[in-house]
């Protein structure tokens, strides 16, 4: 997604059942490529933009569940 990853997170956190995010889909935190990104950066962005929605977080768990993934390890 790259420079749009934001205004798609956002979009998916107004209205979408979840939000994907990492590294694989953008390496910059800010559009003008300056500040590289970390997972925990964008992690916690979404959380954020999901924060001022109102929308829920899910936890890896309840993720897992559904998806119908079974436990990991």
């Amino acid at each position: 997604l790259g420079a749009a990853q934001l205004p798609v997170a956002a979009m998916a956190a107004a209205g979408a059942p979840g939000v994907r995010v990492g590294l694989e889909d953008n390496l910059w935190l800010d559009a003008a490529r300056r500040h590289p990104a970390r997972n925990l950066d964008l992690v916690e962005r979404v959380h954020q933009l999901a924060a001022l929605l109102g929308r829920p977080i899910m936890t890896p768990a309840q993720l897992r569940e559904k998806l119908g993934l079974r436990r990991w390890g």
